[in-house]
């Protein structure tokens, strides 16, 4: 089974690039996020056509989440409790034995914005959600965390820290996911290579290596002992037919029986 992550920036936009990725990638299941589109809005015949059914929680013009998948999945949760201020930023589902949820982290903007401390709360809201997720089972926890979790994630290394995406405040929330039972299932299998899954559109950032690792799937044990390999799919954050694609690559990992 091929599970996925990707921040799309815009579903309307990247819909042709999404396709063409899907085509060369084939997977099973696949966690979206910024679609930017009102659940009447989404293309779900498109995607039909293509051999994916789609659960979505959208929002015009920002934000949205949506799950992919090569069957139907039972939909557990849309959006997370006691956070609809800040917007369809979860969705949570389960999927042949996985519970699989798809989150939009918010971004925070600045240390100084008002926006940095409404960050913080919603990872907690966070935590204290998935306190209530039965993780002995086949779990899975994957998105846009806006959060690098360690120097190595960013070009910069430490002389980021402190600035927002690397500030202690929030990979201390970010270490409490994990400290449910999490395993980052890229780091388990690249324990320490240094790759990015975005980059600045401006500034030759992707060409120059100036990215961060911001995208993950985090799982279970249970999943993390079927994982076959992880990858941070660089060729997808390259235009393709001349489509533009998302500031974003997509994360994929291989799990086994």
């Amino acid at each position: 089974m091929r599970i996925a992550t990707w921040n799309v920036n815009g579903l309307r936009a990247r819909i042709d690039f999404v396709q063409h990725w899907l085509d060369a990638r084939q997977p099973d299941l696949v966690g979206l996020q910024e679609l930017k589109v009102t659940d009447d809005e989404f293309p779900f015949d498109f995607f039909s056509d293509l051999g994916y059914q789609a659960a979505i929680l959208g929002q015009k013009g920002w934000n949205g989440v949506g799950i992919l998948s090569r069957e139907p999945v039972e939909v557990v949760q849309l959006g997370l409790p006691d956070e609809d201020e800040m917007g369809s930023r979860l969705i949570r589902a389960t999927f042949q034995g996985i519970d699989f949820t798809t989150v939009y982290c918010p971004n925070g903007k600045d240390v100084t914005h008002d926006d940095f401390p409404k960050k913080l709360v919603w990872f907690e809201s966070l935590a204290r959600y998935f306190e209530t997720v039965d993780r002995r089972n086949e779990v899975v926890l994957c998105g846009d965390f806006n959060i690098v979790p360690e120097p190595v994630d960013c070009w910069r290394g430490d002389a980021a820290d402190g600035t927002v995406f690397c500030t202690d405040e929030e990979r201390r929330r970010f270490q409490a996911l994990v400290d449910l039972g999490l395993v980052d299932l890229y780091r388990s299998q690249h324990p320490d290579e240094q790759k990015f899954s975005w980059w600045d559109y401006r500034g030759g950032a992707f060409h120059r290596g100036m990215g961060l690792r911001i995208d993950m799937l985090l799982g279970t044990p249970g999943v993390a002992e079927r994982v076959q390999s992880v990858e941070i799919d660089r060729e997808y954050r390259k235009k393709k037919d001349g489509n533009t694609a998302s500031d974003h690559a997509p994360v994929y990992a291989d799990l086994g029986p």
